[in-house]
C-alpha cells in the first residue's frame, strides 16, 4: 500500500515506545497521519481491536470518524458492508475499529483493546484516560493542540519513561494550501499566544480565554425567543448561528459554516434552513450591499451593532449553551481569546483567529438586548 503522509506517520513507524504524545499546531496533518498509520498497520495483522476516541461522539463523528472513511476511501479500501454505523465499528483486515466516546463510561471501562488513539486528548479528563490506558496492551497515541496551560497530559504521561513526545506544525504538512499558510502565519503579528500555540504548537501559557461561563448541551428546551446572527465570508468562514432565549438562558447552535460561499448560495442555504421574513437576523454592518441583496429574496436581515468589548460583556451576562453538535462553535468558543502584549498583559481586543462564530453570536446577543441610547 503507497501512501502519501508526513513526519508523524514515520515518527510512528520508528518509535519504539508504548505511548505516542503527538503535540501540534493547528492543520500540522497528525490526526490524518496517525490514522493512516494505524491503518497500515491493521493491514498487516488479524485478530486486532482498535479504540478511536473523543470527549463526545458527535465531535468523533465530525472529525475523526470522517478523517478515517475519508483514508479508506482515498485507497479504496471504504466499505459499506463492513461499516456498523449503529455500533460505530469498522471491520479492517480481520481487526475491528471501533469508535467510542469519553462521555459513556460504561464503554471505557469494560473493554481491551491492542491499540489505542485519543483524538484532541486535552478534552479528556484523567480518569478516563487511566480507565483507557489500563486496558490497552500495545500502542497508545493520543494528539492534541496545545491550547491548555494546565492539563494531565504535561504531568502524568509526556514524563513518562515509555513514552515518546513530538512536536508538529503547519509546517510538517507539505500538503496545506497557501491560503491556509497564510492565515496561520498571521498569527505572527496578531498575537503572539496565538502564534506559539497554532503557529509552533507549544504549550499556552496564557489564561486570557474570554467565555468560561458556557455549558455543552445535547438537548435544547422546546420553545422561546428565536434570533439569528450572521457573519458574512467568502474566503473565511460564512457564519450563521441560531440564538434561543428561554428563561433568560441562551441557548445556541451552528446553522452555517463554511467557506467560498456567494450571496445566492447563501440565499438557498437560509431558504432550506426554514428561514424567512419573519425570522430576525443580525448581520454582519460591514456588508450594507449584501445585506441589501438578501433581503430582496425575501428575508429579515439587520445591520448589528459592531461594539465588540460590549457585546461581549453582554454575551458573558446570559447563561449560555452550546449544542454538542455545534463542533466549529464549540471549538471557536474554547480558543477565543483576549489579545496579550509581549510582557503577557492581556488587552481589551479578542484575536482576529478562527472567530467567525464567535463574531455571529455576538451580533445577535448584543444586538438583540443591548439597551438604546438615548437621544438629547
Amino acid at each position: 500500500m503507497n501512501v502519501t503522509t508526513n513526519i508523524v506517520f514515520e515518527i510512528l513507524q520508528n518509535s519504539q515506545k508504548k505511548i505516542s504524545v503527538m503535540q501540534g499546531g493547528t492543520r500540522s496533518g497528525k490526526t490524518y497521519n496517525v490514522l493512516t498509520w494505524f491503518i497500515v498497520k491493521l493491514l498487516q495483522e488479524k485478530g486486532k481491536t482498535l479504540t478511536i476516541c473523543r470527549s463526545s461522539l458527535p465531535s468523533i463523528k465530525g472529525s475523526v470518524m470522517r478523517d478515517f472513511i475519508e483514508i479508506l476511501s482515498k485507497y479504496g479500501l471504504y466499505s459499506e458492508e463492513k461499516h456498523n454505523k449503529s455500533e460505530n465499528l469498522y471491520f479492517l483486515g480481520g481487526n475491528v475499529v471501533e469508535f467510542v466516546s469519553t462521555d459513556q463510561p460504561q464503554k471505557i471501562r469494560g473493554r481491551k483493546r491492542n491499540y489505542l488513539f485519543i483524538n484532541e486528548a486535552n478534552e479528556v479528563n484523567y480518569e478516563s484516560w487511566m480507565q483507557l490506558a489500563l486496558r490497552t496492551t500495545e500502542k497508545i497515541v493520543i494528539d492534541y493542540n496545545p491550547s491548555d496551560y494546565y492539563s494531565w497530559i504535561y504531568d502524568k504521561v509526556v514524563p513518562r519513561e515509555d513514552a515518546d513526545f513530538t512536536i508538529t506544525t503547519y509546517l510538517d504538512n507539505p500538503f496545506l494550501e497557501k491560503s491556509i499558510v497564510d492565515e496561520i502565519e498571521r498569527l505572527k503579528t496578531a498575537d503572539h499566544e496565538y502564534w506559539r500555540v497554532y503557529g509552533l504548537g507549544e504549550r499556552a501559557i496564557s489564561q486570557a480565554t474570554i467565555y468560561t461561563h458556557w455549558k455543552r448541551r445535547r438537548n435544547f428546551p422546546d420553545g422561546g425567543d428565536v434570533f439569528y446572527g450572521l457573519d458574512f465570508g467568502f474566503n473565511n468562514q460564512t457564519a450563521l448561528v441560531r440564538v434561543k432565549n428561554f428563561d433568560g438562558e441562551l441557548f445556541v447552535d451552528q446553522l452555517i459554516y463554511d467557506t467560498k460561499m456567494s450571496t445566492a448560495l447563501l440565499i438557498d442555504r437560509m431558504r432550506s434552513l426554514g428561514l424567512d421574513r419573519n425570522s430576525e437576523i443580525f448581520a454582519d454592518p460591514a456588508e450594507p450591499k449584501t445585506i441589501s441583496e438578501v433581503n430582496k429574496a425575501g428575508f429579515n436581515l439587520k445591520s448589528a451593532i459592531k461594539d465588540v468589548y460590549a457585546g461581549i460583556n453582554k454575551v458573558k451576562s446570559f447563561p449560555l449553551h452550546i449544542r454538542s453538535e455545534s463542533l466549529d462553535l464549540l471549538d471557536e468558543i474554547k480558543n477565543y481569546k483576549w489579545k496579550t502584549d509581549t510582557d503577557g498583559n492581556t488587552l481589551d481586543e479578542p484575536v482576529k483567529f478562527r472567530d467567525h462564530l464567535m463574531d455571529a453570536m455576538r451580533y445577535a446577543i448584543y444586538t438583540k438586548y443591548a439597551k438604546p441610547k438615548r437621544g438629547w
